[in-house]
């Protein structure tokens, strides 16, 4: 492991590695700000990275600052399941084909068994831990509640206490994947790390308690453990039944001739949409700080589902025009007068979320971190990369 190697590993939930006796010694009662120099020092030594994600886009985003840090050893929590899952991460691999790990390591693992956690954790001893796992689709939180707030709530407990049963409380590093779900009925636009919360799901509601359990572990056991409040944030790796995916997949196949047309909800549900690549510097960034803190992350631009069905459209040379109203709304080709969208109330939330921008002014005053990839860019690049994928593979 990495405690023998003094080489960077990772677990989707960072762990620390064993730090070499000629290190001083913990004095016996050290102040805050003695503890956290300590600790800095040795996470010089060596690095261990844990991640966590349920349906792997944690391995995808995790590894990202692993392939431009050196020596990293990214270790990652994997579910059972009886066909592959692992579609999201087949490029870590050192061999894809055989799915060879290199300096990814996999294990078995979930959220709801504590046991398997500290074994986890135990074994690998990472420097840092990054929690992206979840349930994380708002409107199935509302079908599947109970066990939204089992994996999303409870699980990021399990994970803080199977660290502090470890006995690594003071060595790891531990990154909490927080929402702009918190922010749900906003209380001011844009929304900052001062906002008010008002969760309008279970799924955001799950998240609140694990915002808050986070910030207790981190007052009462001097753990550094930090909460990045991420807005929307895409990639071609986002899964399939997202919104974002959803329309970039479904214009891709309306381009290549699979498609008539596809079926959305609240077109008028206005978010803050950023690239995921950028958001995962800011992840790594935060864990990179002297002091732990927590963040918010996000472009402060907000466009409408309905802008990107007409930007990713218009990527393929098709300009939508809008007949109707709510339920009875279509989106039609002006070229061709073909209905490619349509409204379908069964994708409608019980409780809607209109409207969220972030402000991420104490993210670029303290970390010099702002977004690189433009709200165009990203629509861009999703719908080429399913238009290669579609071209390939239609039923993908």
């Amino acid at each position: 492991m990495c405690s023998k190697k003094h080489a960077h590993t990772h677990i989707h939930t960072h762990a620390h590695t064993h730090v070499p006796s000629s290190q001083p010694a913990w004095p016996a009662s050290p102040s805050a700000a003695g503890l956290r120099e300590q600790q800095r020092r040795e996470r010089k030594w060596s690095g261990c990275r844990l991640g966590m994600k349920r349906g792997w886009d944690l391995g995808v985003e995790g590894g990202i600052k692993g392939e431009s840090t050196g020596r990293q050893e990214v270790h990652g929590i994997l579910r059972r399941s009886s066909s592959f899952n692992t579609g999201r991460i087949e490029h870590l691999y050192q061999n894809p084909q055989a799915h060879t790990e290199g300096n990814m390591k996999l294990h078995y693992g979930d959220l709801t068994d504590s046991t398997c956690l500290v074994k986890i954790i135990n074994q690998v001893k990472p420097t840092e831990i990054y929690n992206l796992g979840a349930q994380s689709h708002v409107k199935i939180s509302f079908e599947l509640a109970e066990y939204t707030a089992n994996v999303d709530g409870v699980g990021t407990l399990r994970l803080l206490d199977a660290i502090k049963t470890c006995g690594l409380t003071n060595s790891v590093k531990f990154y909490q994947a927080s929402t702009s779900e918190l922010y749900g009925k906003v209380q001011e636009i844009p929304q900052k790390e001062t906002t008010p919360f008002y969760p309008r799901s279970p799924y955001g509601a799950a998240k609140l308690y694990a915002y808050w359990i986070v910030v207790n572990f981190r007052e009462a056991y001097n753990m550094f453990a930090v909460n990045g409040i991420l807005f929307n944030h895409e990639s071609p790796r986002r899964g399939s039944n997202f919104v974002t995916r959803k329309i970039s997949r479904s214009v891709a196949k309306i381009h290549l001739g699979q498609l008539e047309s596809f079926s959305l909800g609240n077109l008028d549900s206005k978010r803050d949409w950023g690239h995921a690549n950028d958001y995962v510097e800011a992840m790594w960034l935060m864990l990179q700080q002297e002091e732990p803190e927590d963040f918010v992350i996000a472009t402060g631009e907000v466009h409408s589902v309905r802008e990107f069905v007409e930007k990713a459209f218009k990527r393929v040379g098709k300009t939508i025009v809008w007949d109707g109203k709510d339920e009875k709304e279509v989106g039609r080709c002006q070229e061709t007068g073909v209905v490619h969208v349509k409204v379908d109330p069964k994708y409608f939330r019980p409780t809607e979320v209109d409207y969220l921008q972030g402000d991420s002014t104490k993210a670029y005053q303290k970390m010099g971190w702002k977004p690189k990839v433009t709200f165009e860019e990203l629509v861009k690049e999703m719908v080429d990369a399913d238009i290669e994928l579609m071209k390939k593979n239609p039923n993908a």
